[in-house]
């Protein structure tokens, strides 16, 4: 069969199941053949189909298109509380130009099998032979008690979140209070980082700069006289808060001569300005030995201008003395 766009749409309307209990449902599925290109408006309904058959929801159309066809089913979720034989004539689509008309088909409800004894006893009921009301001969039972359901454990992750909560708040509470008593034993929270004092960490870098030995190295005097006076000039802010950084050497020497009354730590320190000045600002080529004497006089200025070792803790010199 080969399909051409000028054909109608078709329908075709079935049910599943043909038979069903009152109050069980059933599926009513509309199945549309039609060109691709056309607008298929399925029926809509607020409540029944017809009456006694109502419609509990619709369900969105799937749709397969091969061969420029178009196959859509959609379908009607249906139930009824009355058990008759109910007859649906038809079923309307709309395709853009017509309405067209689906088979018709047949849904029956039935209503629960009852026993003999049952239906007997309803019959009493009925015509007055009676006026108790007898739950085994009606077949009614008790309403079963509640089951308990059955164990799943992500249920309980709750449970755990709780348990998990509850751990790190008492750790929490444990840190607060290690740290608490570090405080009023030691005075800090949190041991602070250990400060070298200003000649020992100037010394480093007096170290670090003998070992590059740039001095003896071609074209390279320059770096090293920068290097060595922003040593020095470094060392003098932290040891006696000049700002030397921002100073001329003349500058420099002044405060350092209020500092210290040794004429030798003034000429050390002047040897190593003057010829860094003339190094940096006439383009001086100093020789080898006056590039090793200001790398001397450098450690010589550190060590004689340092702070003094404070004295031992009196305590610690007693133990000294009695483990003597």
């Amino acid at each position: 069969m080969h399909w051409t766009f000028a054909q109608r749409a078709s329908v075709q309307a079935t049910v599943q199941p043909a038979e069903i209990q009152i109050g069980e449902q059933a599926l009513i599925n509309l199945k549309v053949i039609a060109p691709k290109d056309k607008t298929i408006q399925f029926p809509v309904y607020q409540k029944e189909i017809i009456p006694g058959l109502e419609v509990l929801t619709m369900l969105p159309p799937d749709t397969v298109i091969e061969n420029n066809v178009a196959t859509m089913n959609f379908k009607y979720v249906v139930t009824s509380f009355d058990s008759t034989l109910y007859y649906i004539p038809n079923m309307p689509i709309f395709d853009g130009t017509d309405t067209i008309f689906s088979n018709s088909f047949g849904l029956k409800v039935t209503s629960p099998v009852l026993k003999d004894s049952t239906v007997a006893y309803l019959e009493k009921l009925n015509t007055g032979q009676t006026d108790s009301i007898d739950f085994q001969q009606l077949q009614l039972n008790d309403i079963k008690p509640v089951q308990k359901p059955s164990f799943v454990w992500t249920d309980y992750l709750w449970i755990l979140w709780i348990v998990l909560g509850f751990i790190l708040l008492l750790l929490l509470i444990g840190l607060i209070i290690i740290l608490v008593l570090r405080k009023k034993k030691k005075g800090y929270f949190f041991t602070p980082p250990v400060v070298l004092p200003p000649h020992v960490r100037a010394i480093q870098e007096l170290d670090k700069l003998k070992a590059e030995k740039i001095w003896q190295q071609e074209g390279r005097e320059k770096e090293f006289y920068t290097k060595i006076t922003d040593v020095l000039r470094n060392y003098m802010f932290e040891r006696y808060r000049i700002n030397a950084m921002e100073m001329t050497s003349g500058e420099i020497l002044n405060e350092i001569r209020k500092k210290s009354e040794d004429d030798s730590v003034y000429n050390n320190l002047a040897q190593i300005l003057s010829v860094a000045d003339m190094v940096k600002f006439a383009k001086h080529k100093p020789y080898a030995d006056e590039n090793d004497l200001s790398l001397m006089n450098a450690y010589f200025f550190v060590n004689q201008t340092r702070e003094p070792d404070p004295l031992p803790d009196k305590k610690e010199m007693e133990k000294e003395i009695t483990n003597y």
